[in-house]
């Protein structure tokens, strides 16, 4: 018992070991590494090195992962292998004002991803809340310079290309 309780103990401290200095990263994250809470760098798929747990912490955020952000509307989803189920209007999401004082009631959902891990994790305080109001403000305010009419009919490409321009830079 002795000679296999000693190569028992030596396959744990191994894995043990390996566990607390290698990590893995999926071909659809970004590892993010932070030493004592501060980041320190950004390591791309694969297996990388890193200092044990109490001295460094590793993050893995989905950067490659599209996520969509509803406005106006949620789907809901419905079990088993149907799909969505139906939709619920949010009314206080959707209902805007066009510059000729008409309300309109819009429905749009934005799709985006992460660019850079690190802003995503530490500069942003709710980046899907943050996305969502600020796609909602950016829509009121380009609905708010139009007339409801061509919103309705020949600008409505317009109007999505210039949200999904003022998105993007900010």
């Amino acid at each position: 018992p002795g000679p296999l309780l000693f190569l028992a103990a030596a396959v744990g401290i191994a894995v043990v070991a390996w566990n607390a200095f290698f990590f893995r990263v999926n071909p659809d994250e970004l590892g993010v590494v932070m030493r004592f809470g501060q980041y320190v760098r950004q390591e791309p798929p694969g297996l990388h090195f890193r200092l044990p747990y109490p001295i460094e912490e590793v993050l893995l955020p989905k950067v490659t992962q599209q996520r969509v952000t509803e406005i106006g509307l949620r789907t809901q989803q419905g079990i088993g292998r149907s799909g969505p189920v139906g939709v619920a209007d949010v009314r206080e999401e959707s209902l805007m004002l066009t510059g000729d004082e008409n309300i309109v009631d819009i429905d749009f959902a934005v799709f985006w991803r992460i660019r850079d891990a690190a802003d995503y994790l530490f500069n942003i305080q709710n980046p899907e809340n943050s996305v969502k109001e600020l796609a909602e403000s950016v829509m009121r305010e380009v609905v708010g310079k139009s007339r409801i009419q061509p919103i309705l009919t020949e600008e409505r490409l317009k109007v999505a290309q210039d949200v999904q321009k003022q998105l993007q830079e900010t």
